[in-house]
């Protein structure tokens, strides 16, 4: 009889442990999803805060649309239309995006490598990246026409002083000690920059690289602003000038479609290859 006693308590243990691993499983499935779904539900207050906003007070669809007329207005532009903005937008982006890493990351290295580079041309980079592009702009357009060519330099002008400074940054914070063990050794200067230096300024780049990506994507509507035929730059302000101030919402908001999109997809270049850049709790 105590046998028996005993063994039904300690399966009646048993199942109450498993219950409770199981009860602790799910309950770190359910703050997992929360946690990863919170942007999503601000958002989603966000918007219906708007949307009852805008009709509770009667706001004007020309000052303030709601969410609704702004989705309305991107359903009644054609999907053909929709995508050569979007591409010239995106081409525009993209190109100066690539041209900005193509010159910056050299060109820091160089910067990193060079006393009297570092004292002569950083101060003229600082020059270029304080005078208002907005203002030079137009002058861009005259001098270099009315293409891609314009847009994409004037993306660039935007696009790549973070480079550079966060990756001399990166440079520079090498350990003096891994430098001096390097050169007891015997290595040459390329292999301390690429095997010592520029591993550890990949945190710095991709730090640079999902700032400049959304200021790629401000570059090209600036330059739209200007001078351009397409994209959605053209597109908000055509739309603005006719009044249909909806329709510039919804390409107001392709424009942030766009740009955490490019940002999420450096984050994920950044996780698939250079894991080891991320802190512990982001790999």
């Amino acid at each position: 009889m105590n046998s028996r006693t005993i063994s039904a308590a300690s399966c009646s243990r048993a199942r109450l442990r498993s219950e409770v691993k199981a009860a602790a499983g799910i309950g770190v499935f359910v703050l997992t999803w929360l946690d990863r779904g919170l942007p999503f539900i601000a958002i989603v207050v966000l918007l219906l805060f708007w949307e009852g906003a805008a009709r509770l007070f009667a706001i004007p669809s020309f000052l303030l649309p709601a969410p609704s007329a702004i989705l309305a207005a991107a359903i009644a532009v054609p999907p053909g239309i929709w995508f050569g903005h979007i591409w010239a937008t995106l081409r525009v982006a993209l190109m100066g995006f690539g041209l900005a890493m193509a010159v910056s990351i050299p060109l820091a290295v160089c910067l990193a490598s060079s006393k009297f580079l570092s004292r002569t041309v950083y101060p003229l980079l600082v020059v270029v990246q304080s005078t208002p592009i907005v203002a030079v702009a137009p002058i861009i357009v005259v001098t270099l026409g009315a293409g891609d060519l314009p847009r994409v330099v004037i993306t660039f002008l935007i696009t790549f002083f973070p480079i550079v400074v966060s990756t001399v940054t990166g440079l520079q914070s090498t350990p003096e000690e891994l430098i001096e063990l390097s050169r007891s050794l015997r290595a040459g200067r390329k292999r301390e920059i690429l095997h010592i230096r520029l591993p550890f300024a990949v945190p710095h780049i991709f730090s640079a690289l999902k700032i400049s990506t959304t200021l790629a994507v401000i570059g090209a509507v600036v330059a739209e602003f200007v001078a351009a035929e397409k994209g959605l730059g053209f597109f908000i302000a055509f739309s603005t000038s006719n009044f249909r101030i909806p329709t510039a919402f919804a390409g107001l908001v392709i424009l942030v479609a766009i740009s955490l999109s490019l940002f999420q997809a450096v984050s994920f270049v950044q996780r698939r290859f250079v894991g080891w850049s991320l802190p512990k709790a982001k790999q």
